[in-house]
């Protein structure tokens, strides 16, 4: 194996062993099937169980005000750990890291699946977000680290961002399908069945990797950065279950903010920084963790204000609901296999994520119009495949170049820093999404009849209304944001033409 590449004024960075044995073997395509199972069973976790939830409450007879804590749990875990589980991969391997995650996550899946109680579902889903927290990074890392030729990078990058993207429609789909067929147990049973799968590839076909050279813990960042993450996570969480002046709400946002900003602080000072700022300051990589967060809380419009206009105003099944959402996936798959085969060699992540934020915003903005008589071949699905569109330009390209060009000792908490972005971005789009929303339906309800079920429907349509227009926003703000902080031009290592981003 080559050397990596280091500027003549970095210390000399001992070869990190390659997950796959260097990527030239010819196991490194099925490498990205395992890759691809593991992605896809953290993502569609965050929605498949709730479509099972109103039956998970009939059966172990949990109140409405404690249902989202099986949401919220996972939430907390996996948001405040991922940057500490990025970290653990540079430290141990992250073969070994990836096996610890997939094992841990499934575990707690099986604790889940057979809770006899409200509590051991809590706590079951709040173990899935720990090894979750472990999985995720490794799992990009290990992208990241196998493919370093650009023209494969890009495929390997499109299939990822397809599967991070489209994850939580198939989720509902999933979730649906399992829990009219069999019970909503087996929404968490599933994952027996992906881990297993992911394992035994794993096991098979990934070098055993060490310790990468130069990866230490800071422990006083880990802990201000994942009290920190917490506190952003439950602040957001509180303020979708209580309100926004409620202390727990503006307490655990304030102290989350404030903890941060010492971890950036601390971050200039330590010695041996959990997220170097160097991770954080190159340009292009900097613009896709802002893509990566701004298009998680428009996306979450989509999912779950969607999902309720279908259930309920349209009268869609579980199931129904699931297969609505098919053609939007079908739009985000084939533009993030365009982006990484044809588009970013030839344009760069300036204008394909510009472009990609501004259909989002037109989807977005176009679903507004829906009403109680919209059909869906004429008037959803058609602004659903728009949005699938945009959502794919941005997802492959902000992820493949928010982890291009890493250090090898950074690869881990970079990968993080990704799904961390992408985790923050659910939870702020939960919060500020269903206050607006709510608050929409209470003002069209204030002076008229609760009781009249048209005005009721009504409500209901004002407030999906005005969540997709407040995520259209989100969307234009990432487009802004897009365009002014990614370079012109083609990245290096977004070039076909480019030397690979790390050497192995």
């Amino acid at each position: 194996m080559s050397q990596p590449q280091i500027a003549p004024d970095q210390p000399p960075i001992e070869p990190a062993k390659g997950p796959a044995e260097g990527a030239r073997s010819s196991h490194r395509w099925w490498i990205l099937g395992v890759i691809g199972i593991a992605q896809l069973m953290v993502v569609l976790d965050a929605t498949i169980v709730n479509i099972a939830l109103p039956s998970a409450q009939g059966d172990l007879g949990f109140s409405d005000g404690d249902r989202q804590w099986v949401v919220t749990s996972y939430a907390l875990a996996f948001g405040s750990l991922l940057l500490l589980g990025g970290r653990i991969a540079d430290l141990f391997g992250i073969k070994v890291t990836f096996l610890t995650g997939l094992v841990g996550f499934a575990a707690a899946s099986a604790l889940g699946g057979a809770a006899s109680s409200f509590e051991v579902l809590v706590t079951a889903r709040a173990l899935q977000g720990v090894f979750g927290a472990l999985l995720a990074p490794a799992a990009l890392s290990l992208l990241t680290t196998t493919f370093t030729d650009a023209k494969e990078r890009a495929k390997a990058f499109s299939v990822y961002g397809a599967i991070a993207g489209a994850g939580g429609a198939i989720g509902l789909l999933l979730g649906g399908v399992l829990t009219e067929q069999l019970n909503w147990r087996w929404t968490l049973y599933v994952n027996l069945i992906f881990a297993a799968v992911a394992f035994i590839g794993g096991a098979a076909l990934l070098a055993r990797t060490g310790r990468v050279a130069g990866a230490t813990l800071d422990v006083p960042g880990t802990v201000l950065v994942s009290a920190g993450l917490f506190g952003l996570v439950y602040g957001f969480a509180n303020a979708e279950s209580h309100d926004w002046g409620h202390p727990g709400t503006w307490g655990c946002l304030t102290a989350g903010v404030v903890l941060l900003a010492a971890f950036g602080w601390w971050q200039t000072r330590s010695a041996h920084p959990l997220l170097p700022l160097r991770v954080l300051l190159e340009r292009d990589r900097g613009a896709s963790f802002v893509a990566v967060l701004l298009s998680g809380v428009g996306l979450f419009g989509v999912f779950l204000f969607l999902t309720y206009y279908l259930q309920m105003s349209l009268g869609y099944s579980p199931i129904e609901t699931g297969l609505a959402f098919l053609p939007m996936i079908g739009g985000l798959m084939v533009s993030a296999a365009l982006v990484g085969t044809v588009l970013l060699p030839r344009l760069g992540p300036r204008v394909l994520v510009s472009a990609g934020m501004g259909l989002g915003a037109a989807g977005l903005a176009w679903l507004t119009v829906l009403d109680l008589d919209s059909g869906y071949a004429a008037d959803v699905m058609p602004p659903t495949i728009v949005a699938g569109l945009g959502i794919g330009l941005v997802i492959a390209p902000a992820m493949n170049l928010a982890t291009a060009g890493v250090r090898p000792e950074d690869a881990g908490v970079a990968s993080a820093t990704v799904n961390t972005m992408q985790q923050v971005g659910g939870s702020i789009g939960t919060a500020v999404l269903n206050t607006l929303a709510a608050g929409a339906a209470n003002d069209f309800m204030r002076g008229k009849d609760p009781t009249d079920p048209m005005v009721r429907a009504q409500a209901g349509l004002e407030s999906y209304s005005t969540a997709f227009w407040w995520s259209a926003a989100f969307f234009v703000a990432g487009m802004v944001a897009s365009f002014l902080l990614y370079r012109r031009g083609v990245p290096e290592a977004a070039s076909a033409s480019g030397p690979p981003s790390v050497h192995l």
